[in-house]
């Protein structure tokens, strides 16, 4: 069977969208962080790790960007996972003056928790919040998780649907150390640094419209080396096999101090 490794524990919303994604014939490993998902994947633990890396309410996972820099394993799909928050606790609403969740979640609800006057503890895991209030037991301190975990470890939810916005999405990336063959439908994943030079970004970007590819995102993030200086996250349409891609890649190395190709996949569609 399928291994999955997910950060968080039993009813995460990563590990709802890992079941989505392989059709929930697999086994999930629940670990702590990030890096340990990806880790257990390089070692041959798991065939699989499925990482977050952007919300539509409250942008990039910061995180996950940096660790997709330095991994060995390739992104081999993707998934959009809607994401439907619920209040979960043992009091009513009008009791709770504390509230736990991952700081993602408490963003994504900031309306609901201004509105209510309650106080936000950051915590490392949506679903591991709701073990965290069921261990406190006490009626004025609940959390923020989904339905699944209220199920898993048997909590009451007290409200449902408190995002911001209902709209809400959460991209994840699937790694392994496979590499997808090309389909007609698929995006490609990369990371560059480039020269410190008046038009080196244009000149990247115009390669993609020469080549009528399409940029479906560019993020920049600290290099984390040397100050003020950055690595550019690109996702385009198109396989890297693809001839007409693989030369647009060619000339865009001719312009990078540094780039890595994390991976080509078929594009996920959003439900």
């Amino acid at each position: 069977m399928t291994s999955v490794s997910f950060q968080g524990e039993r009813g995460a919303y990563s590990e709802a969208a890992a079941k989505s994604f392989f059709n929930n014939d697999i086994t999930t490993i629940p670990l702590s962080t990030f890096a340990e998902i990806l880790e257990n994947t390089s070692k041959d633990r798991t065939e699989y790790s499925i990482l977050p890396v952007e919300n539509s309410l409250e942008g990039s996972v910061g995180e996950s960007y940096d660790l997709l820099y330095s991994t060995d394993l390739n992104a081999t799909g993707e998934t959009y996972h809607k994401i439907e928050h619920c209040l979960i606790g043992f009091g009513k609403i009008e009791e709770i003056d504390t509230v736990y969740s991952h700081p993602q979640a408490l963003g994504q609800c900031r309306n609901f928790i201004e509105k209510n006057n309650m106080k936000t503890i950051p915590t490392y895991d949506t679903a591991g919040s709701v073990k965290i209030i069921q261990e406190l037991n006490k009626k004025n301190c609940a959390c923020i998780a989904s339905k699944e975990a209220s199920l898993i470890y048997n909590m009451a939810i007290i409200t449902e649907n408190i995002a911001n916005n209902l709209n809400n999405y959460t991209r994840f990336l699937i790694l392994s150390k496979n590499e997808i063959l090309e389909t007609d439908n698929d995006k490609t994943s990369i990371i560059f640094s480039i020269k410190h030079e008046p038009g080196s970004l244009y000149r990247i970007i115009e390669n993609f419209n020469k080549n009528n590819i399409n940029l479906t995102k560019i993020e920049s993030r600290p290099t984390k080396t040397n100050t003020w200086e950055y690595n550019f996250y690109v996702d385009f349409e198109g396989h890297q096999k693809n001839l007409k891609v693989l030369e647009m890649l060619n000339k865009i190395k001719e312009e990078t101090l540094f780039i890595k190709i994390l991976g080509s996949y078929p594009a996920a569609k959003l439900d």
